[in-house]
């Protein structure tokens, strides 16, 4: 069997700590070569508080790792095969494999996994705004020239770190930008 991808359940806001134990007991079981990679999936995003800009980690899956390994064949008695699931199953904060059954889990998709190691290098490179509004909200500006108008979210401008919103200023719609932080959901 050859190495593939899996997604493993995790103890919730724990996935950092079990990645750490689990590649810890591979290490020390020597079985690097079957389990070469656990990753939490984490993008880097921008967040902007008291007008400071801050870059962050947010995990893109939540409760979540993915690991890359040769499970060996279902049901094996193969000593080493064992070895793999006793080192995945045994490590405190382990839940089980998505997909299929216990004993024979469902790989990813290799453009599943493509897209989710490229978003992360992605975000690495260089974090994109965390904008928490989307086009069709409403809310209300909080700061600036138009401090107090509500208006409607039409575009969200994720590059800039702006939206695009449509207040109505002298009973006329009129489109105004505006930093994300400087509005709050109404």
């Amino acid at each position: 069997m050859a190495l593939e991808w899996y997604v493993c359940r995790v103890l919730t806001n724990r996935e950092e700590k079990v990645k750490d134990n689990l590649v810890t007991r591979i290490k020390a079981d020597g079985l690097e070569h079957r389990i070469p990679q656990v990753l939490v999936p984490v993008e880097k995003v921008t967040e902007v508080k008291a007008g400071k800009n801050k870059v962050v980690s947010r995990k893109i899956y939540p409760s979540y790792l993915l690991i890359q390994a040769d499970l060996g064949l279902p049901g094996s008695e193969e000593m080493e095969d064992q070895a793999v699931w006793f080192a995945l199953h045994e490590t405190q904060g382990f839940g089980d494999f998505v997909g299929g059954d216990s004993h024979d889990p469902t790989p990813m998709d290799s453009n599943e996994v493509e897209n989710i190691l490229s978003m992360m290098k992605e975000t690495s490179d260089s974090p994109r705004m965390a904008v928490r509004v989307k086009s069709g909200d409403s809310v209300r500006i909080k700061e600036g020239p138009f401090e107090g108008f509500d208006g409607s979210v039409e575009e969200v401008l994720d590059d800039k770190g702006l939206l695009r919103i449509s207040v109505t200023i002298f009973g006329r719609a009129t489109s105004v930008e505006i930093e994300h932080w400087q509005v709050e959901t109404s």
